[in-house]
């Protein structure tokens, strides 16, 4: 959709009434099974459960007005469950990359220790020694 289409649609839907925009979203969701040639995009599970309370309100024959509180608490919590969401996100992002740049750290920057192999016969010099114990 073209943005001058868009903002002409925003216009008109924002000068009516809430009981008339409920008319508009069931003709818009009967033009959607009639001729949508592709599924939509699915919104995220929050905001299709916000949208099955709508629809279970206006089945129910509540006011306009009482849907139109309660959907607007309901894109409050929706907004900051996702805010939580992303941040949570974000979070975990970070811990990954700075456990993966550690991780990297670790490997490349380890010196490797000198073990010494072998049975107690091979070892000789690379025993520890103290001062009073010399190898002969």
């Amino acid at each position: 959709m073209n943005d001058i289409l868009r903002e002409r649609l925003m216009r008109k839907l924002d000068l009516m009434p809430d009981e008339k925009l409920n008319q508009v979203l069931d003709y818009i969701d009967f033009l959607e099974s009639k001729y949508a040639p592709r599924v939509a995009a699915s919104p995220n599970p929050i905001r299709t459960f916000a949208e099955g309370v709508e629809n279970t309100l206006r089945a129910g024959k509540v006011g306009a007005s009482a849907i139109s509180g309660t959907m607007n608490i309901m894109n409050k919590a929706v907004g900051a469950i996702s805010e939580v969401a992303a941040a949570g996100k974000s979070v975990a992002t970070g811990l990954m990359g700075a456990a993966g740049s550690d991780a990297a750290d670790a490997t490349q920057t380890a010196p490797v220790p000198d073990i010494p192999r072998g049975g107690p016969h091979e070892l000789g010099s690379k025993l520890p020694h103290t001062d009073g114990d010399k190898p002969t």
